[in-house]
Order: C-alpha cells, then structure tokens, then sequence
C-alpha cells in the first residue's frame, strides 16, 4: 500500500479545502500584490525615478484606485527592447538596485519565436521563490482530481527542460529559465525529481534525449512536465528504443501531463496514439518572466491567474487603438486592472513582478474565460497574428481550425506555421503543415480554409474580397525540427513560430528548397 502517498494525497485534500474558503477578491489580491512589489523597489533607481513613494501614499491613504492611476500615471510602458536599452543592461553589467534591489545573479535567455537575438530576462532571488511557491501550488491542486491513484504521490517527476549547466559570465550566469529553475529544486523533491543532476546538465539536445531514452526503463514516472512538440518526439524515441506499443510499457504509471508553452489540442491526437490508456492533462503558463497562471481543477476552461505572488497583471484591449498592424503597442496605451476586464474579449499583458519587471509588454494575447475566477486562455501573440487586409486571424483561431481539421481527416498533424504573402495584385496565405503520415494537400487546405471562415468572421469577409487564395505544403514533420536546430533553438522552450514574418519567410523558403527533397 502506497502509505506516503496517502498521506500526501490525504494532506493535499486538506490543503485544498482550506483553500476554498477563502473567498477569491482579484482585485484587492492584486492591489496588495503591486504595492507589496512597489514597497520593495522603492529605493532602487527605477523606484525613484518614477516616484514610487507617490505610488504607495495613494495606496495606503487615498481612494481605492488612486493608486492604480498613480503608477498609470508615473511608469511608463515598455516593451523588452525599451525596459532593456533603459534600464537592464545595467542590471547585466553587474550594477546593484536598478529595477529591482540588490544585484541580479540569473539571466533567462529567452528569443520567445520571433526574435533571432537572445533576450536576457532577469531572474532574481524573489522570483526563483515565486516560481517554486506556485508550482507546490499547482501540484497541490492534483487532489482536486480524485480518479488519480494515491501511489502517484511517491512516482517520479519527469521534467524536460533546458540545461542546469548555466553560462558563466561576467558576474552572473545565463540560461534557459527551466534550467536555472530545475538547479534550484528544493532538497525534498529531489527524490522524485527526473532525469536526475548528471543528465540536466547536458547541453546538447540531442544527447541529453538519448540518455533520457537510455534509462527511461528504470525509472517509474508517473507524471511529465514540457512542451507538448518535445516530450512527444521523446516519448516515440523511448517507444522506438524499447520496441514497445506505448509508453505505458515503459512507464505504466504514468497518469498526468503538464504542459505549456503553446496550445495543446493540435498534438493531442498524436499524442494520445502513445498512451495504452487516458491520462491528466494540466496547462501551464510559465514564461521567462514569471509563472503565470495554471489550471486549477478538473472542469476548468482556463488557466487561474497567479494574483498574490509576486506578479501584477494589467490588460490592453488588443486592437487597432493600441497596436499598429505589426503587433507594435502604442505609447500610451489604455490599461486594465483585473476588476475591468469583460470575458470574450482579448487583451495583450503587462506584467510588473519581484525580477524587476515594470509594466513590461510580455507579447502574449489571453481571453477571459471567466472574470470572476480570473481564468484565461491563451490566444497568440502580439506579433503573431495574421492580418493583411484585416482578416485578423489568431493563433487561437489557428490552431481550432487545425485541430477540426486534422480530426476530420484523421491526420497527426505535428507542426504547422502560416505566412501571408503578396498575391498580386492583392494576398494570399501560405500554410505549411509538419506531418509524417499521407495526406491530401488540397482537401486539407479548403478544410482549413472552411474552418477558418465559419471561427472568424473578419476571416470570412476578406476571403471574398481581397485575401485571394490560400496555398498549403505539406512537410515531413523533421523539416520544422531541423529548421530549429540549424538556427541553435533546439529543445527546453523553445517553440516553432505559428506566423512567419517578413524575413522569416524568405529564410524558411529558403531553407525547404535546400533541404527537402521535391
């Protein structure tokens, strides 16, 4: 009998009835959340620049919102080209109390899918705290699924991430945020904690997959964490190893999936191809600058906001009064607290948070799925939506029609990305699916294309008017993985771009021709 595990599970229980009497106030969770942020960084020079201590009068002796108006007001808002140029590279260069106090120690590489250049995002010792504090809180939520056995509380813990062998440089060390985060788990977990020191080190992908493959048998994981591309291409790789049907063989007590990083439901029907039987599945938003939402029950639509631990969430209704056509905010953008935000409607973030972050344009679109629990999907990114000729398409709406369309036909589609192009004398649009079983190309294109026009109305009128054609190729699904390796973005966080921009596509078109075969 799995005794500590009915323990743990019995204790998780508890924990979660407790939470559920306190009453959920977003807005007062947030107001406590930025004024505790605020109080912190008062004395650094970002602090005082911008008249911190103004901010937290109106807090504590104002009215209710004054002092949401107060920091609307005093901080400008940035996006990570103008927060860095302004202010981090000096937090790189090894100066102490610029945006957030004391000297920042860790740097998250990340280029996100759209930037060719790495992005050094601060990781300070508030938030590798932050980070910790809310992922025991996501498993802490594992006891509101009551099918999981209790035996899953003593398995291993399967965490595909990025290197623990951090960059060493000049005063501080650089890496991927999994990485930096997976070196710092706390002694507790480090018994259920897989694959183990020795092969979080490694840093070449390739490599560190084959090891995971290698001991994959004498491991009992019953529960995975990673982006859904990579632990499925782990997963066929320790099937293909052990000759086995499924990586229930393998691990046959396997029972949740954590995921994140991008939608799920266009790998699910692959994915779930590998399974001998069904299993949990839990979304989660962790990005470089901070864990920022998670799925917190079986029923949920969406991903809870993270309200009371070191993040502070501000809203920008995404249209054409805040952003140009190339994704680009405003300078002055109109801003939400989470008490003005109506469900259905879509919004890019700002996040301030305990790394230094000050009103920071993080690039991601969400919808409310519900206001009242402060739940939200993802729906793209900023710059990664397509509109040409005003068809504004979202990632969301691509990857249902994707999905809808790949069910239809009974197609693993793996990857896909999409580019507009000129099609004179007015547009087109270029879809190229990453699939590895038959499929016709032209029938899967006018499925797409139907589920499109029916999910976005915009979509539909221009496909009448002046989005002309669209015109879809069908790739073995390594072309979109050698792409990423050939440009050094294999693995850990990495994700390939749903839109191809500008010079994007002619380097991608560029790199079919080469390398696939006609």
């Amino acid at each position: 009998m799995a005794i500590l595990g009915s323990l743990l599970k019995r204790g998780i229980r508890l924990t979660n009835v407790v939470q559920r009497r306190k009453k959920l106030n977003p807005f007062r969770a947030q107001k406590k959340t930025l004024l505790k942020l605020i109080e912190k960084a008062r004395y650094t020079e970002f602090g005082q620049q911008y008249k911190f201590d103004e901010v937290l009068r109106e807090g504590h002796f104002g009215s209710e919102r004054a002092f949401y108006e107060a920091y609307k007001r005093n901080v400008p808002v940035y996006d990570y080209n103008s927060l860095f140029g302004a202010w981090w590279h000096r937090s790189l260069a090894g100066e102490k109390n610029i945006t957030w106090p004391g000297r920042v120690n860790y740097f998250a590489l990340s280029s996100g899918t759209s930037e060719a250049a790495s992005k050094y995002i601060p990781v300070t010792k508030a938030m590798s705290k932050a980070i910790q504090k809310t992922s025991i809180r996501q498993i802490l939520t594992l006891g509101k699924y009551q099918h999981l056995p209790a035996s899953l509380y003593e398995k291993g813990y399967l965490m595909l991430g990025g290197s623990t062998k951090l960059n060493a440089r000049e005063g501080h060390f650089e890496g991927d945020l999994s990485g930096i985060t997976a070196g710092k788990i706390p002694f507790w977990f480090q018994r259920f904690y897989k694959p183990g020191p020795e092969i979080a080190q490694e840093r070449d992908w390739g490599v560190k997959l084959d090891e995971i493959t290698e001991q994959a048998a004498d491991w009992d994981i019953g529960y995975v964490v990673g982006v859904p591309a990579w632990i499925q291409l782990l997963m066929e790789k320790i099937i293909a190893h052990y000759k086995v049907k499924t990586i229930h063989d393998i691990w046959p007590n396997l029972e949740v999936f954590c995921h994140g990083g991008v939608s799920f439901e266009p790998y699910k029907q692959g994915f779930e191809k590998l399974l001998a039987h069904p299993i949990t599945y839990i979304e989660t938003y962790l990005a470089s600058e901070g864990f920022i939402a998670y799925q917190t029950h079986p029923q949920a639509e969406g991903m809870q906001l993270v309200l009371n631990n070191g993040i502070f969430h501000e809203f920008v209704p995404f249209n054409e009064t805040n952003f140009s056509s190339d994704g680009v905010m405003v300078d002055n953008p109109e801003t939400l607290m989470i008490d003005e935000v109506e469900e259905g409607k879509e919004y890019a973030l700002l996040l301030s948070t305990c790394a230094g972050t000050w009103r920071y344009l993080i690039g991601d679109t969400i919808r409310f799925t519900s206001v009242r629990k402060a739940e939200i999907v993802i729906t793209g990114r900023t710059k990664f939506f397509l509109s040409l000729c005003g068809e504004h398409l979202s990632v969301d709406n691509m990857n249902k029609a994707v999905e809808l369309s790949a069910r239809e036909m009974s197609v693993d589609v793996r990857e896909f990305t999409v580019a507009g192009i000129n099609h004179d004398p007015l547009f087109a649009h270029h879809w190229y699916i990453g699939t590895d079983g038959n499929v016709d190309a032209d029938q899967l294109r006018n499925r797409i294309d139907a589920h499109l026009s029916e999910l976005n109305d915009d979509y539909a009128t221009e496909r009448k008017h002046a989005l002309k054609n669209v015109f879809l190729t069908v790739l073995p699904t390594h072309t979109f993985y050698n792409w990423m390796e050939a440009r050094g973005k294999m693995g850990g966080q990495h994700k390939f771009p749903r839109v191809l921009k500008k010079g994007q596509i002619a380097e991608w078109q560029a790199f079919i021709e080469k390398y696939v075969e006609p």
